[in-house]
């Protein structure tokens, strides 16, 4: 029997080397191999069957960008996974989607700020969810021929974290190089349109591949148990709570059911892209899985957990009746667990839009964290341990109650 302090000691330690010890875990990273490493390793350790699929994607490394408008500087930041540029050019500014439609955009630098820089815009081959106006203004873009765009943003917590400002693009599939500053420097930025802005800014992208793992155990694969935890970060964050969190407590569960012989057969996948702009690994779990979603008895989703200032939620999505009432005998009455508010912008969609049962966990409320993560402030120190703990032994004995509740074949 392995004690809860041990669990909490072993859950910071786990902390600390996808957090610290490896630096990065942006998708194409030396870093991002490093931790698709750890977690294959440690869960083969304790018995689980490692199967890792590779994948084509590019490292991005930003190295720098200028922007001068009536030789005045602007603070201007690279969007991630853009192009480098050399610009000269008429600055043209656009507040909305009718003025975007109406300009003359070619080989002019556009400034977009106000409404149509409200919220984060989603990569153009994002098939998850992509709204209808994120499409039009990134089609008119395109058509339009700019030299760069300019994005002048404020906060956008629900798509964007605490980043400020945010990056309006995160698209490595743009046909137009962009950049991005904040709402107060576009302010100033749009006194000079019609004048000549000058843009530099520098990037590489360098071929790499990038793994997703699989830990499997069980006797029978015809019904399994799914749970999820995006192993990769964003640039430029140590994501401790997006995602090693949810990582450490896959891990803590392969530690406790490492003497597991049930039939229900279990799957611990360390998803890789969801922070990508091309999501990699929700595409190679949904190819990997066809024709076998009936299979999946629940998936599960482990997300933001752990914040010292919330508690776990968990909720539940395409559920029965007989299920969620097994569900709840196992959690109700923890002290750590609460049931929390659904939310759908997570890898549990990857099993809803699929009409598979579903089960999230993440820090309740939320709202605190989305603050935090994306930004250097998303390390180690906000997270609770314990929590972590805490979860992986109630999804342990979710395990044994869901493997238990079915009539097996002699």
């Amino acid at each position: 029997m392995i004690s809860n302090n041990t669990l909490t000691a072993r859950a910071a330690n786990y902390l600390n080397t996808l957090c610290r010890t490896i630096s990065t875990r942006q998708v194409g990273s030396a870093g991002n191999r490093a931790a698709t490493d750890f977690f294959a390793t440690t869960a083969a350790t304790h018995n689980f069957t490692i199967r890792q699929t590779e994948f084509d994607c590019f490292d991005w490394r930003p190295e720098g960008t200028t922007l001068y408008a009536g030789g005045q500087p602007f603070t201007v930041q690279i969007s991630p996974y853009s192009h480098g540029c050399q610009v000269e050019a008429p600055l043209i500014v656009i507040t909305n989607e009718a003025e975007l439609a109406a300009a003359d955009l070619a080989g002019k630098l556009v400034l977009l700020r106000g409404e149509i820089a409200a919220e984060q815009l989603m990569p153009k081959s994002f098939s998850f969810y992509n709204p209808d106006h994120h499409q039009r203004i990134i089609a008119l873009l395109e058509a339009g021929r700019p030299a760069a765009v300019v994005a002048a943003t404020g906060r956008d917590t629900s798509m964007a974290g605490g980043l400020y400002p945010f990056p309006l693009f995160e698209d490595g599939d743009l046909t137009f190089p962009s950049v991005y500053m904040t709402d107060v420097e576009g302010e100033r930025l749009a006194a000079y349109q019609g004048q000549t802005a000058v843009l530099h800014s520098r990037a590489r992208r360098i071929p790499s591949v990038g793994y997703q793992v699989v830990a499997g155990k069980g006797a029978d694969f015809s019904r399994r148990m799914v749970l999820l935890a995006h192993i990769d970060a964003k640039a430029g964050t140590p994501g401790a709570a997006d995602n090693a969190s949810g990582v450490v407590t896959l891990l803590l569960l392969a530690e406790l059911l490492a003497n597991y012989n049930g039939r229900l057969g279990l799957e611990l996948v360390a998803i890789n892209g969801e922070d990508y702009y091309a999501n990699p690994g929700e595409h190679l779990f949904l190819a990997e899985n066809e024709g076998r979603w009936d299979e999946i008895v629940l998936g599960v989703n482990i997300d933001g957990l752990g914040y010292a200032k919330s508690r776990v939620g968990y909720s539940f999505y395409n559920c029965s009746p007989e299920l969620t009432a097994v569900i709840e005998s196992v959690l109700t009455g923890r002290p750590e667990l609460v049931t929390g508010e659904p939310w759908f912008a997570g890898d549990h969609a990857l099993f809803m839009r699929q009409q598979r049962p579903a089960l999230a966990f993440t820090s309740e409320p939320l709202a605190p964290l989305m603050e935090i993560i994306h930004t250097p402030q998303d390390s180690p120190e906000i997270i609770d341990p314990a929590q972590l703990a805490a979860t992986a032994v109630a999804l342990r004995d979710l395990v044994v109650a869901l493997a238990n509740s079915f009539s097996w074949p002699a």
